[in-house]
C-alpha cells in the first residue's frame, strides 16, 4: 500500500507541470472568456447580459464567415477523407519503391506556410505563371486570389497539407487488420472491392471517427493560409470565423472576440458528441 501512493505520488508530480500549464493557458483563459462575453466597456466591467450575442448574431460579417467556414468544412473534411483513404488502400499494397511514396506523402507535414504560400502566389497571383500561361494564349486573365477561385485554392492546399497525416492512420489502422481475414475472403472469391467493403471498412470504423475529429479540427486551422494568401480583409468566399475573431482581437473589442471563440468551442464540442453518440449505437469506441 505505502509502495502503491509513493508510485501515485510521483505520477502526479510528472503530470503536474501538464495540469499547470493547462489551466493556466487553457481553463483561465475559456472562462475569461465566457465573463467577457457577458460584459461590455474597457476591462469588461459592465454587465451586458445577452447584448454582445445578439450583436453578433446580427452582424453580416459574423454570418459570412460562419457560412465559409462550415462550407469550407462540409466540402473539405469529406475530400481529405476520401482522398487519404483512397491512398492509404494504394500505399498498402506491396510493390517497389511503396516507402518513398508514403514518404513523400508525408512532406507537406513539414513545408512551412509561408513557402507555400509564396509557391501559390506564384502560380496564382495577377502575374503569376497561368496567367502568363492564360495571356500567352489569347485567354484573359483571371485575378484567382481575389475571386471564388481563392475558396478552392484554400481547399486544396487544406488537402494537400493534411493529407499526409490522415494517410499514416488509415495505414495504422489497415495494418492492423489481421492477413488471415483476407486470405480467407480470397478463398472464398471475394473480390478487391468486396474486401473494402466487408472486412476494411467495418473494422475501420474507430479509425474514420478519429480520422474525422482531427480533420474537422485541422480545417479550423487553415486560417493561416487563408491570411497570408488575403490578408486581415481577403475575398468574401474565404472569410472565416478565424478572420472575424483576428480583426476583432486586433481592433481590441474582446468581447465579440470572446463570443465567436465561445461560439467555435461549442459547435465543435456539439458535433464531436453528436459523433460519439452515432458511434455508440454501433459499438464501444476503441482508440
Amino acid at each position: 500500500m505505502k509502495r502503491k501512493r509513493k508510485n501515485t505520488l510521483k505520477g502526479f508530480l510528472f503530470v503536474l507541470p501538464f495540469l499547470i500549464g493547462f489551466f493556466l493557458f487553457f481553463i483561465i483563459p475559456f472562462f475569461w472568456s465566457v465573463q467577457l462575453s457577458f460584459t461590455k466597456g474597457a476591462g469588461g466591467t459592465i454587465f451586458a447580459g445577452m447584448e454582445n450575442y445578439i450583436s453578433v448574431f446580427q452582424s453580416k460579417a459574423f454570418r459570412l464567415s460562419a457560412y465559409n467556414t462550415f462550407r469550407f468544412m462540409l466540402i473539405g473534411v469529406p475530400l481529405l477523407m476520401a482522398f487519404a483513404f483512397f491512398i492509404a488502400l494504394v500505399l498498402y499494397r506491396k510493390f517497389y519503391g511503396v516507402s518513398l511514396f508514403r514518404s513523400v506523402f508525408l512532406y507537406p507535414l513539414v513545408v512551412p506556410i509561408a513557402a507555400l504560400v509564396l509557391v501559390v502566389n506564384a502560380f496564382f497571383s495577377k502575374d503569376g505563371i497561368i496567367n502568363q500561361l492564360y495571356s500567352f494564349m489569347g485567354i484573359p486573365v483571371k485575378d484567382w486570389l481575389n475571386s471564388e477561385a481563392a475558396f478552392g485554392i484554400l481547399i486544396f492546399l487544406y488537402i494537400w497539407k493534411y493529407c499526409g497525416y490522415n494517410i499514416v492512420l488509415f495505414l495504422a489502422g489497415l495494418n492492423s487488420i489481421p492477413e488471415d481475414f483476407f486470405q480467407a475472403a480470397q478463398l472464398e472469391g471475394a473480390r478487391r472491392g468486396q474486401m473494402i467493403r466487408r472486412i476494411i471498412m467495418p473494422l475501420l470504423v474507430p479509425n474514420f471517427f478519429f480520422v474525422f475529429v482531427i480533420s474537422v479540427v485541422n480545417s479550423f486551422k487553415c486560417f493561416r493560409e487563408a491570411y497570408l494568401i488575403g490578408g486581415n480583409n481577403p475575398h468574401k468566399s474565404i472569410y472565416m470565423l478565424q478572420h472575424f475573431m483576428n480583426n476583432n482581437f486586433q481592433n481590441l473589442n474582446y468581447q465579440r472576440l470572446s463570443v465567436a471563440a465561445i461560439f467555435v468551442f461549442f459547435i465543435i464540442s456539439l458535433l464531436v458528441l453528436l459523433l460519439f453518440l452515432l458511434k455508440n449505437r454501433q459499438g464501444r469506441i476503441e482508440m
